[in-house]
């Protein structure tokens, strides 16, 4: 899948859940790992580098590490994977990684590695088995929160919120 259909169904996303959802809206990015597993990074992060900050590091990431460069949050190193670039926050004792991800435009958007929204090993892998380019089926997740699953280019992006009945 391109980046630009991706962003397409990122907004195709955003702009359907306020007419069926609450305010209360997450986004992850599930990333499968070797051996079955998977990565969920998060939207949203206590740790936040602004964009040029994330591009230096982005321009800088090697497959090993690039050297500690520093940054607002303390020395930064961004490494070259399979599966995008990720920016290491050395100092950081909470949320301690990045994930660098652009939409169609270029924009830099980060995923955090820790956030707080959870989900079982059960609930990821049918979110990434019912993972389309234009959003899967909604999904279920327990008795407060729906999902939507789309296929992108680094990962299956998922939009979970709570319905309208059960936020009242």
């Amino acid at each position: 899948m391109t980046s630009r259909a991706a962003a397409l169904a990122v907004l195709f996303c955003a702009a359907l859940l306020p007419a069926v959802a609450s305010a209360q809206i997450n986004n992850l990015l599930i990333q499968s790992q070797p051996g079955g597993s998977f990565r969920v990074w998060h939207a949203d992060g206590v740790s936040v580098l602004d964009d040029d900050e994330v591009m230096l590091l982005e321009s800088l990431a090697e497959i090993g590490g690039s050297a500690p460069t520093a940054s607002a949050l303390g020395p930064a190193r961004a490494l070259r994977t399979a599966q995008g670039v990720i920016i290491e926050l050395m100092e950081q004792t909470r949320d301690r990684e990045l994930l660098v991800d652009r939409d169609a435009c270029g924009h830099v958007k980060t995923w955090h590695a820790e956030g707080v929204t959870r989900l079982s090993e059960d609930q990821a892998t049918d979110l990434v088995m019912a993972a389309l380019p234009g959003g899967g089926p909604r999904l279920v997740l327990d008795a407060e929160r729906h999902a939507k699953s789309y296929l992108t280019n680094i990962g299956v992006m998922v939009a979970i919120w709570k319905p309208r009945a059960a936020t009242r």
